[in-house]
């Protein structure tokens, strides 16, 4: 029942051409420790399923994208996700651009593994003139509303970065939003955690418990991840960091900018990616950010 993995042995469960989710939001709670180990393989034709942050733009930076199906690719305080935003005005990406509602709606329906889930959102919309493979169903009741059948987003695999949890695949989110990562672990054959502390096995009082929001079973690894959510955010943990995610930006209006962040921060590992970031010391201490 020990579940312990590294991030070396969940990237090595993962093949081409596989879908993947990520959990997390924007720049906020994604696992991107287990994506810089994505980002040193040889992983590639990828579908990403992402409320999108950085581990979208530095995947599609990479190459490793095939397909992306999403609601947004952000980094809130910089709007727009830079390197998402010039690999998908080369025309190199296929997409699936989603209402949030769809997206959320496409997840629960692979959770209870069922084809598709009706719904409101997206109609009186171009989404499914942009994205024809998207169909309508008239319900067989009496009222005959037309809704739009919004596919099941099965994934092969969903990644997320928690607060604690132990060997047994137990987890715990507990800042101030779990978002959606219930739904993406859900979804998946399988959901590989990353987590800030992990114990040996929870003892959680009925308080704690309702930070467990999805189940165990679920939890194929659990990778001890110390600021594993750098540079974005981890509440309560620790803020994004800001300084570094303007580095990363900045690579995007660079020649040869991409491969100059991998040299720097990622080729060369986590460790060596935590020292030039100031140590784990520092980048626990980084604030929240405030709205």
């Amino acid at each position: 029942m020990n579940k312990l993995m590294t991030a070396t042995d969940v990237v090595a469960q993962l093949r081409d051409g596989m879908t993947i989710g990520f959990g997390g939001w924007g720049p906020r709670r994604k696992p991107m420790a287990i994506v810089r180990e994505i980002l040193r393989s040889d992983l590639k034709d990828l579908t990403v399923v992402a409320y999108g942050g950085p581990e979208v733009g530095m995947l599609c930076a990479a190459g490793k994208v095939k397909k992306l199906i999403f609601g947004f690719a952000t980094l809130d305080a910089i709007p727009l996700e830079p390197w998402y935003r010039k690999v998908r005005e080369s025309g190199a990406l296929e997409l699936l651009e989603l209402d949030e509602g769809m997206w959320q709606w496409g997840l629960r329906a692979a959770g209870m593994r069922v084809p598709f889930l009706p719904t409101r959102c997206g109609l009186a919309t171009d989404v499914t003139k942009l994205n024809p493979e998207l169909k309508t169903i008239t319900s067989p009741y009496d009222d005959g509303e037309v809704l739009l059948a919004m596919p099941a987003l099965k994934l092969d695999v969903a990644l997320v970065h928690v607060n604690a949890a132990d060997q047994l695949g137990n987890t715990l989110i507990t800042g101030g939003d779990p978002y959606f990562d219930h739904l993406v672990a859900r979804a998946a054959d399988a959901c590989y955690v990353s987590a800030e502390r992990v114990e040996e096995r929870f003892a959680l009082t009925a308080a704690e418990a309702r930070f467990n929001t999805f189940e165990r079973y679920l939890v194929k690894g659990v990778v001890h991840a110390p600021c594993g959510a750098h540079p974005t955010a981890c509440d309560p943990e620790y803020g994004w960091d800001m300084a570094h995610l303007k580095r990363y930006v900045a690579s995007a209006a660079e020649d040869g900018g991409w491969q100059a962040y991998m040299d720097e921060f990622v080729t060369a590992g986590e460790a060596a990616y935590q020292d030039k970031n100031g140590g784990v010391e520092r980048m626990g201490k980084l604030p929240l950010p405030v709205f």
